[in-house]
C-alpha cells in the first residue's frame, strides 16, 4: 500500500526540488557503471589473462542479460509497491560490487559483480526515469528525460576519466574502485532519507488527461485496465512506435557494448597509455551526457522520429570513423560522432515510449522498452565476441555499424511520430 503524501502536481517547476533531486541520484547511478568503462577491459586482459574476446566480454553479457530482466520487473514493482522502495533496493543489491571487484581472486567474481551491477542499474536507473516522467507530466517529458539520461551519462564519462588517471597512478586495483563504494553509500542514503513517493503524480495524470491516445496497428486505443502480456506484446511487436523505439533501443546499447568492451583493447593494442585510453573512453559518454541536454528538449519542439532516425545514422557513420581511424586524434573525433548520435536517439525514445503509453501501464511499458534496450549489452557482447575472435576488432566494429545503419532506417519506414498526433491518423 502506498501512502498518500498531500495532493500532488504535475509540472517541472512545481517539483523542481524532487526532480532535482533525482538528477543528483541518477548521476549516482551513472557512477557505478562508469567505475568499469575504462579499468574492467584492461582487468580483463592484463590481470586475469581472459583467453578469447568472446570471454573476456562475458561480465557485459552477464551484466545486459540481467538489467534487461530487472527492467522489466522495475517498471511491474514500481507500480505494484511504489517508485521508492524499488530505488532503495536498487542501491542495496548495488553495495557489494565495488568490494567484489577489488578483491576477485578470478574471472567469475568480476561476473558475479556484474550480476548484481545489472540488478542495481535496473532497478535504479529505471525507478529514476519513471519517477521524473511521473513529476513533469506530458509537456515537458523529453526535456525531463535529457536532463536525466545526461545526469546519468555525464557521470559514466566523469567516472570513466577519474578511473582512467587513478588507475594510471596507482595500478588498476583497488584505487579506481573506491568511487565505485561512495557512489553506491551516498546513493543509498539519499534514496532512503529525501526521495519521495511519485506514483500519485502518474495517477494524477492518468485521471486528468486529456490529449489524444495513440492507437496500435489494431486499432485499440491506448488506456488502461491491459494485461501485463498485452503491454509486452504493444510494446515489443504491435504498436509501430514502441516496437521501432524497442529496436532501436537494443541496437543503440549493442554499439555502446562494443565500446564498452572492445575500444579499450583496441586503444591498448596500437600502444595508447591507460590514461590516454580514459581519455577516449570518457569522451565518448561526456558528449553523449552533454548533448542530451539540448538533444531531448528540442524533441519536445520538432518531435521523435526525425531525431531518432538522424542519431542512429550518425552512430553508424562514427563506429565506421573507429573502424577506419589509427590514431588517438581520429578516435576522438569518431567518439565525438558517436556520442552525438546517441543523444539524438537516447532521451527521444524514452520520451516516445512516454507519449504513447498511458499513465496507468506506462511503467510497465517503460520497463519492457529497457528490457528490450538492455539486451542490446548482452547480444552485442556475444555478438562482437564471436566475430572479433573469428576476424578481429575492427570486422566486429563494421558488423556492428551495419546494423545500427539498418535500425536507423526501420525507424524510419516504420515508426510514426509520437508528438500531437489525431487519433484518426496514428494506426495509418
Amino acid at each position: 500500500m502506498i501512502p498518500d503524501r498531500g495532493t500532488p502536481r504535475l509540472g517541472l517547476g512545481v517539483n523542481a526540488a524532487q526532480f532535482t533531486l533525482l538528477v543528483a541520484v541518477n548521476a549516482l547511478v551513472g557512477g557505478m557503471l562508469g567505475q568499469e568503462r575504462t579499468v574492467l577491459p584492461l582487468l580483463a586482459d592484463q590481470v586475469f589473462k581472459v583467453p578469447a574476446y568472446t570471454s573476456a566480454l562475458g561480465y557485459i553479457a552477464a551484466f545486459g542479460a540481467v538489467k534487461a530482466a530487472t527492467n522489466y520487473l522495475a517498471g511491474t514493482l514500481s507500480d505494484r509497491y511504489g517508485r521508492k522502495p524499488v530505488l532503495v533496493a536498487g542501491w542495496l543489491v548495488g553495495l557489494p560490487v565495488p568490494l567484489l571487484l577489488i578483491w576477485a581472486p578470478s574471472w567469475g567474481w568480476v561476473i558475479a559483480a556484474n550480476v548484481l551491477l545489472g540488478v542495481n542499474q535496473g532497478l535504479t536507473w529505471s525507478t529514476t526515469v519513471i519517477m521524473k516522467i511521473d513529476l513533469v507530466g506530458p509537456a515537458r517529458r523529453g526535456l525531463a528525460m535529457g536532463l536525466n539520461e545526461a545526469a546519468g551519462y555525464g557521470a559514466v564519462a566523469a567516472t570513466a576519466l577519474a578511473t582512467g588517471y587513478l588507475a594510471a597512478r596507482y595500478g588498476l586495483r583497488p584505487a579506481p574502485f573506491y568511487l565505485g563504494l561512495a557512489f553506491a553509500a551516498l546513493g543509498l542514503g539519499v534514496s532512503t532519507l529525501f526521495v519521495r513517493e511519485t506514483h500519485h503524480h502518474a495517477r494524477l495524470e492518468a485521471g486528468t488527461r486529456t490529449t489524444p491516445v495513440p492507437k496500435s496497428d489494431d486499432g485499440a486505443s491506448h488506456h488502461g485496465g491491459l494485461t501485463d502480456r498485452q503491454i509486452f506484446t504493444r510494446t515489443s511487436f504491435s504498436d509501430r512506435a514502441l516496437s521501432s523505439a524497442s529496436q532501436a533501443g537494443m541496437v543503440n546499447n549493442l554499439n555502446d557494448g562494443l565500446a564498452w568492451g572492445l575500444f579499450p583493447l583496441l586503444f591498448a593494442a596500437a600502444g595508447l597509455s591507460v590514461a590516454r585510453i580514459g581519455v577516449l573512453a570518457a569522451l565518448y559518454p561526456a558528449v553523449w551526457g552533454a548533448g542530451q541536454l539540448v538533444t531531448g528538449a528540442l524533441s519536445d519542439r520538432v518531435g521523435r522520429k526525425p531525431l531518432i532516425v538522424a542519431g542512429m545514422l550518425l552512430q553508424a557513420a562514427a563506429l565506421a570513423g573507429f573502424a577506419i581511424a589509427t590514431s588517438f586524434a581520429g578516435w576522438a573525433g569518431a567518439a565525438v560522432a558517436l556520442g552525438a548520435g546517441t543523444a539524438m536517439v537516447y532521451p527521444t525514445l524514452l520520451a516516445a515510449i512516454g507519449d504513447v503509453a498511458h499513465p496507468t501501464w506506462r511503467a510497465r511499458s517503460v520497463g519492457i522498452y529497457r528490457l528490450w534496450r538492455d539486451g542490446g549489452f548482452a547480444v552485442g557482447a556475444l555478438l562482437c565476441g564471436l566475430v572479433a575472435d573469428a576476424w578481429g576488432i575492427r570486422p566486429a566494429i563494421w558488423t556492428v555499424a551495419a546494423l545500427t545503419a539498418a535500425s536507423g532506417l526501420l525507424v524510419a519506414a516504420r515508426m510514426y511520430e509520437t508528438m500531437h498526433r489525431e487519433p484518426a491518423s496514428q494506426s495509418a
